[in-house]
């Protein structure tokens, strides 16, 4: 007994000692940190408070509502006519997982060297990650059905939409945030003495003309600014960490778990191979609560 007690002793790892199992994934672990801290950025400038977690397959479904025409008055001690509100289902997102993959080749390691082959590289492939989930939210926000009366400029068009969402939050405490595309604000920045900020790779300006946050992209339309509460705003994802998928692709998340990532050493072709897996959508809950507004030429 006392010789195998010995013996179990004389082969186990040291105490203290790094094993295979300690080893973290530097690069995956930098870059999924960065690009679900971008995430929550974005979420907290659209005035998100909680991004739902959601299992994949699963279906964000979203209404509009229509009220018909008035009913005429009735006449003293007649029945009222009732006037028809209904709640339609106006589009469905689905939370499919996104799967992005990217190889880098040993020659191009040994040629440029790993920070720019494989590191520099994947930033890109972050980048366009970035621009994806943002595009799918622009082009939800666009099919909003609500309207404000066109303004001459920027300020006047943000202004109407502001006084409309006033109107359509009447009973809730409404938030505005303002989407603009870059045209339309250079206009405004021209002359205006204000810093542009970036958050999510894309700018924003802070509290616009003291009624809200405005969020410059390209990938809006230009001549149009769209409106909404950031209480109509709300974000899901699919869990990359912490299920059965994680453990079987070896992804590393943070603690958010929103986006998974890992990067694998191919010896059979000398590749290193770079895996994302994400779904994260952002989505207004009422289309007829996101307000549009056009900038009439000067």
């Amino acid at each position: 007994m006392t010789k195998e007690k010995f013996s179990l002793q004389r082969f186990a790892a040291e105490t203290g000692a790094t094993t295979t199992a300690d080893l973290a994934p530097e690069i995956s672990i930098d870059f999924t940190s960065r690009l679900n801290d971008n995430i929550t950025e974005f979420q907290r400038l659209l005035g998100i408070n909680e991004m739902m977690a959601m299992p994949e397959g699963a279906a964000i479904k979203i209404y509009k509502a229509t009220v018909a025409s008035l009913a005429a008055q009735a006449g003293e001690g007649e029945d009222i006519t009732a006037t028809k509100v209904s709640r339609a289902l106006a589009q469905t997102i689905s939370m499919t997982l996104k799967k992005y993959r990217r190889v880098t080749t040993a020659e191009a390691i040994q040629k440029f060297g790993r920070t720019i082959a494989i590191n520099d590289c994947d930033d890109k492939l972050v980048a366009a990650i970035q621009k994806d989930i943002k595009k799918d939210f622009y082009t939800t926000l666009a099919t909003g059905t609500g309207a404000g009366t066109a303004g001459a400029n920027l300020q006047q068009a943000c202004a109407n939409a502001w006084a409309k969402l006033q109107e359509v939050f009447e009973d809730t405490d409404a938030t505005p945030v303002f989407f603009i595309h870059p045209t339309d604000a250079a206009n405004y920045l021209g002359s205006a003495g204000v810093t542009v900020q970036t958050a999510f790779g894309m700018s924003y300006l802070q509290n616009f003309l003291g009624i809200g946050n405005a969020v410059i992209s390209p990938q809006l339309t230009a001549g149009t600014v769209i409106a909404t509460a950031s209480e109509n705003l709300n974000g899901a994802y699919v869990p990359a960490s912490g299920s059965d998928l994680a453990q079987t692709f070896g992804l590393t998340s943070d603690a958010t778990g929103m986006v998974g990532m890992t990067h694998n050493a191919k010896t059979g072709n000398a590749t290193v191979e770079t895996l994302i897996l994400s779904c994260v959508k952002f989505f207004p809950e009422a289309l007829d609560k996101v307000v549009k507004v056009s900038i009439s030429a000067e």
